[in-house]
């Protein structure tokens, strides 16, 4: 690979030297170059998970010929585009120990990546609001305990502690405990694809944005080349990590996938003082919340009940979503909303994702995160890494391939994946 400027190591001490010479030593964190005829890995999609999967290419496997093309700019899909929350109290043990892999990658990702990510481990909870998600809850309570991964059932006294402006007696639909986990939480969606992209640039790989695949090159079964909107380059191995347009570059390869587009809306209200400092999400009503740094209320609900590509808001969306809670936060009935944006989520029909060969050779997918990739991002490119370097799946993703949907090993997370994130 040629060499590519390198962005340096950030420190107090850098930060100290770059002061006393007005700032001006600082370079780009990230190369912009020119596509190379031909590379041995390309991924397509400079969003968290394509950027991870590079990252962990070079870490892990010490393969650095890779380009990540992007068709719009840097992290402007999904990945800037969420609520930013971290959890990995799954139901099922495939999905547990992918999250929790994430969940504790997260935790060192700011020094191992050299770039803060802000990831605050504030805490959890999902409230159970019905005596359904009681029994729910508890046993996957029970579950993580047995998985290793550390959650605790709160009566609504306990949650009424950890989270003062809750209203415990909605008319509709009470609070009655929920399920927390102490080391979830959130960190900044947008400098985790800057920390990865950094990271990815310094190792000498290409990050191209505003480069749109348009058709993907097939011989005898195995790929060779993707047409772009920059040229033809070619590649040994193709990672299709696009989330929402999935099956768009899938069917550019001539396969299929079991995924579903849908758009995912959310709504940050007006900055105030801190009140809050959990995540709380309550899926009997389709919303969940979080303050953030800035002081602003992160809102979040369902996906829209119709198949589209939209990254817009609506206010439908907005009415059903703060209606809803309103019930249980009633603080927030005072508050303006500052802005809202929609993501466009990729939908299996069991909720979990896709890590998966295809058929055909050299080609490997990463997709149906649903609502919830933010998450699993470190996860998600740590095991998209060893599928793409080896050929086969490892431990993490063994489970999460295509063949499951016709084999029915369905990994079913409804209640975990499939309304609330």
């Amino acid at each position: 690979m040629p060499d590519t400027p390198r962005a340096g190591r950030y420190s107090v001490f850098a930060i100290a030297r770059e002061a006393l010479r007005q700032h001006t030593g600082w370079k780009r964190a990230w190369a912009s170059p020119e596509p190379k005829a031909r590379y041995k890995v390309i991924v397509v999609g400079a969003g968290g998970h394509g950027l991870a999967t590079a990252y962990y290419l070079g870490k892990n496997f010490g393969i650095t010929d890779v380009a990540v093309i992007e068709k719009g700019w840097l992290g402007g899909g999904n990945t800037g585009r969420n609520t930013t929350i971290i959890r990995s109290n799954y139901l099922q043990d495939p999905s547990a120990a992918l999250y929790e892999k994430a969940r504790s990658l997260y935790e060192n990702l700011s020094q191992d990546l050299n770039y803060n990510i802000m990831f605050s481990p504030r805490g959890l909870i999902m409230l159970a609001q019905t005596e359904h998600e009681i029994r729910g809850y508890k046993r996957t309570v029970y579950a993580n305990n047995l998985q290793g991964v550390a959650t605790e059932w709160l009566d609504p006294q306990q949650l009424k502690a950890k989270v003062p402006i809750i209203n415990l007696d909605g008319p509709r639909y009470p609070v009655l405990g929920g399920l927390y986990q102490a080391r979830g939480g959130t960190a900044r969606h947008d400098a985790v694809a800057w920390g990865y992209a950094r990271a990815c640039s310094d190792m000498g790989m290409h990050i191209i944005q505003n480069c749109e695949v348009t058709g993907v090159e097939t011989e005898a079964g195995q790929v060779r080349a993707v047409n772009t909107s920059k040229g033809r380059i070619g590649c040994d191995k193709l990672a299709i990590v696009v989330a929402g347009h999935s099956s768009q570059l899938a069917e550019m390869a001539g396969f299929r996938l079991p995924i579903e587009s849908v758009a995912l809306q959310a709504l940050v209200s007006e900055p105030i003082k801190p009140c809050m400092d959990v995540v709380v999400m309550a899926n009997t009503v389709h919303g969940y919340m979080s303050q953030s740094d800035k002081g602003e209320m992160v809102i979040g609900g369902g996906t829209d009940g119709f198949n589209n590509f939209t990254q817009r808001g609506s206010w439908q969306h907005v009415e059903e979503t703060v209606r809803a809670l309103i019930e249980t936060f009633p603080m927030i009935s005072r508050l303006k909303m500052l802005r809202q944006w929609g993501g466009i989520v990729d939908m299996t029909g069991d909720r979990s994702p896709i890590l998966s060969t295809t058929p055909v050779g050299g080609i490997f997918v990463n997709c149906g995160w649903g609502t919830g990739g933010f998450k699993a991002i470190p996860g998600s490119g740590w095991a998209m890494a060893e599928l793409v370097a080896k050929g086969t799946p490892g431990p993490l993703a063994a489970d999460f391939g295509l063949n499951r949907f016709r084999e029915g090993r369905f990994i079913d997370e409804s209640v975990a994946a499939g309304v609330a994130h």
